[in-house]
């Protein structure tokens, strides 16, 4: 079995040493990952430069491969013509923060385990919730065992197509795990203003500032399987249709003729004409 680490932290993050040592347990192993930090960058693709790549050594054991691009150049990368053995299973991560609820649209860990899904590998997010004001490096070997309990069962039972797998892991030692739950997305709340500042010219800034998240602790959400001390393991569909609105929108007046920006007025037949104004 070949499996592929990366994450969004950069090549260096503890969380991806700890990660990539948890998996060379089940198989063998590729890291290519971004050569610096992409935290909350999202689903980013890079077309405007070339991408490079360098070899990196993270422990005497381990070396990887650091790309300049966002993770989710380094998945695609990977799995389309620079690692040569053919991969099996993605993993992303150790996000040392959980990624919750409206989170995944934001976290480069999650959108990295969708590049590999968009080209039908495949793919895991796992993440840690570490506390906010925690001193010291994270203990990542709650969050290490959880992610090699989702691989191997990935490995033996597949996934659908489409589907990712968001994991989650609550900040405690190992024995106080309570299990794994299948969850649904949970309402995460931001606290997030636009805190508007100048600079020594006179011209104003912004910075995103504000409390950290928090969310509803809902019964059979990640954030509420979290806090009750399970390991939360959401699959996440890549279509994002909102189905339950179709009907509703079937039902709007599509053929009102409303007034086009340009002077055209669109026609129960579906097609512009010009209005004609005198």
């Amino acid at each position: 079995m070949h499996i592929l680490v990366t994450n969004d932290d950069g090549v260096t993050a503890p969380g991806l040493l700890a990660l990539a040592e948890e998996m060379s347990k089940i198989g063998n192993v590729s890291i290519l990952a971004p050569d610096h930090n992409w935290s909350a960058s999202g689903h980013v693709k890079t077309l405007d430069r070339p991408l490079r790549i360098k070899e990196v050594r993270l422990s005497e054991q381990i070396t990887a491969w650091a790309s300049d691009g966002a993770p989710s150049d380094c998945v695609a990368l990977a799995v389309n013509g620079f690692l040569k053995e053919k991969v099996n299973l993605v993993v992303s991560g150790i996000n040392p923060f959980a990624n919750l609820g409206h989170d995944v649209t934001y976290s480069g860990t999650v959108t990295a385990a969708m590049e590999a899904t968009i080209w039908g590998y495949p793919a895991v997010a796992v993440s840690l919730e570490s506390p906010e004001n925690l001193v010291g490096p994270a203990d990542y070997r709650s969050a290490s065992w959880a992610a090699g309990v989702v691989a191997r069962s990935v490995n033996h039972y597949g996934l659908p197509p489409n589907v990712l797998l968001n994991v989650n892991v609550p900040y405690l030692p190992l024995n106080e795990i309570q299990g794994l739950r299948v969850t649904r997305q949970g309402l995460r709340v931001y606290h997030d203003k636009m805190d508007m500042r100048l600079d020594p010219r006179g011209r104003p800034y912004y910075w995103t500032a504000g409390d950290v998240p928090t969310g509803l602790p809902e019964r059979g959400t990640d954030i509420g399987v979290l806090a009750e001390g399970f390991v939360s393991v959401t699959p996440i569909q890549l279509d994002l249709t909102a189905y339950h609105a179709i009907p509703d929108l079937n039902a709007w007046d599509w053929e009102q003729e409303p007034i086009h920006p340009q002077g055209l007025t669109l026609q129960k037949n579906h097609k512009l004409v010009e209005d004609h104004k005198v």
